[in-house]
């Protein structure tokens, strides 16, 4: 019987696939459940509570040995973390095509998924960890990063310096929060349930340190924010405990904002549970959680809403914490906005979003190859630049070494023709892969985050993931993945990813140049149709063709 065992993807050169386009994306399903990088990997779950790389341990074992075995013609398809069948098709063909957690409409709830998954027929995929493109905390990094320096670009003169943001979660989403704050020079005040998890991001490099309670990180946060110094803390305890007594005692907050893991009322602890008893309460009675969760949820919106009318800049951060708390019945759950429509939509209608990189050598210097490439070229680009370094400064690496940066429509194909170039030279020791998050311009419909307030009314129009995973089947991208829920819960979104291999062969050039063209391109087309000049203007400007625009 397969069971839990360490999990490291390999290093180095020697293929244990029959080639590198096999040999990726199990390398990177390995690295998704590497104790570095995933939260329980034992229990094969990555981030976000419930997200999964495969469906059990029997499931992995199959994949690791199909993906071993399988052609550079064949394409392995996986269903719910399981593989279901091989069947030959040809070489620009995907090797792996992955569909997770899709359920009909009327049955895409969590009582159907959490039936269906206690009789072992589906798991949640939830973004990158069902597509095994996961790097780690540094994954959601550069977009908090970029989401608080549109903050501090709109309201605080270009800088976060001097403030003080209040938020909570430090799991494998919102463990990112506290050092892109410090990366735009500001401080970071953030509530955790787990000391664990606080600690590890300690370790890791992206927070400062614990406070040993709320008087300290008060005093701390406020300190450091007199003195316009970079800095965060954590302080262990319930959110939706501490943010109301933060409000009550009158803390000048200057941006309050969230990533708990409130996707899934399981994986957020309700007030008077204790830590140790969450798993086993939300596992034999999850309605009655549910409903606790949903409770604490509402209080914890309301402390944000408090801090709002207090003068704070308010967002939500894409996690369904607003539409859990309105299910409670706080009737102010969406008086403040998700930091998509407030933030970073001008940058969707530019094709822009949030690429990414990882070094299947293992090797850092890899990275920082690619480092010096980006900067080569788009050294104009002085926000880019400045990410560039700070990341190569500040970064650990969690597993393979990797990389991610925003860029968009007409640049990612460059900076993936040059890579290819560099693994070919040997100046890269071994292929890359190159993905991006699914919270991305063209490959989402996301109500709650990336798709709210469209200018059209079309938030809720599901065709566009589906096209965006069709048309990366058909340029050439080594796998392809359509998910269902991930990251605001089930029933709220359907997203879809890709990720292709730069092995440094004439046909991968031509795969890179198209997928890395057309997947952002549809995020140029999808914001047209909605109705976006920017969009418009992008796509007049850099030749995308949309039928009927002048």
């Amino acid at each position: 019987m397969s069971s839990a065992r360490p999990v490291r993807a390999p290093r180095g050169t020697t293929l244990t696939a029959r080639s590198w386009n096999t040999e990726a994306p199990l390398r990177m399903l390995q690295n998704n459940l590497d104790p570095e990088v995933a939260e329980r990997p034992d229990d094969l779950v990555v981030y976000g509570g419930t997200g999964k790389a495969a469906r059990n341990w029997a499931s992995f074992d199959a994949i690791v040995g199909e993906l071993t075995t399988l052609a550079d013609d064949e394409t392995l398809l996986v269903q719910s973390g399981k593989p279901v069948g091989v069947l030959r098709t040809h070489e620009w063909a995907p090797r792996v095509l992955l569909a997770n957690s899709n359920l009909v409409g009327d049955w895409a709830n969590w009582p159907e998924f959490r039936r269906l998954d206690a009789l072992g027929l589906m798991m949640y995929g939830q973004m990158t960890a069902g597509s095994w493109i996961y790097i780690g905390t540094q994954g959601i990094l550069q977009g908090t990063y970029e989401t608080f320096a549109a903050v501090a670009e709109r309201r605080f003169g270009g800088t976060l310096a001097g403030t003080l943001t209040v938020t909570a979660g430090l799991g494998g989403m919102g463990g990112a929060q506290p050092l892109a704050v410090t990366m735009n020079e500001g401080v970071a005040l953030v509530v955790e349930c787990d000391p664990e998890r606080a600690h590890r991001r300690v370790r890791h490099g992206y927070l400062d340190e614990v406070a040993d309670g709320m008087d300290q990180a008060i005093e701390k946060a406020e300190a450091a924010k007199a003195q316009r110094r970079a800095y965060s803390v954590a302080v262990i305890g319930n959110a939706a405990e501490v943010l109301p007594e933060l409000l009550r005692r009158g803390l000048r907050a200057d941006i309050v904002t969230d990533q708990t893991s409130a996707h899934d009322p399981l994986s957020y602890l309700p007030l008077g549970v204790e830590l140790e008893d969450w798993e086993d309460y939300a596992s034999k009675k999850p309605e009655e959680f549910t409903d606790r969760a949903r409770d604490s949820m509402a209080k914890h919106v309301e402390a944000m809403v408090g801090f709002m009318d207090a003068g704070a800049e308010v967002f939500d951060y894409g996690n369904s914490l607003r539409g859990e708390a309105q299910l409670a019945g706080y009737d102010r759950a969406f008086d403040y906005p998700g930091f998509v429509p407030a933030y970073i939509r001008p940058l969707f209608c530019e094709g822009k979003g949030p690429f990414r990189w990882a070094a299947l050598s293992g090797d850092p210097a890899d990275i920082a190859a690619t480092d010096r490439a980006i900067l080569d070229l788009f050294g104009d680009d002085d926000h880019l630049t400045r990410w560039i370094r700070l990341a190569g400064e500040k970064v650990s690496f969690q597993g393979l070494p990797a990389r991610i940066c925003w860029l968009g429509y007409g640049e990612r194909h460059l900076a993936g023709l040059r890579f290819n170039e560099m693994v070919a030279s040997g100046e890269i020791k071994a292929p890359l892969v190159l993905g991006r998050d699914h919270l991305d311009c063209g490959s989402v419909a996301s109500p709650y985050r990336e798709t709210e307030g469209m200018a059209d009314g079309s938030d809720a129009i599901a065709d566009w993931p589906l096209l965006n995973a069709l048309v990366n089947t058909a340029s050439g991208a080594t796998w392809v993945s359509l998910h269902h829920g991930g990251g605001v819960g089930m029933g709220r979104s359907l997203h879809a990813g890709q990720v292709t291999v730069a092995d440094g062969t004439a046909l991968a050039a031509q795969k890179l140049e198209r997928v890395l063209t057309n997947d952002p391109g549809m995020g140029v087309i999808r914001h047209v149709d909605a109705g976006y000049d920017r969009a418009r203007e992008v796509a007049t400007e850099r030749g995308v063709r949309v039928p009927g625009l002048a």
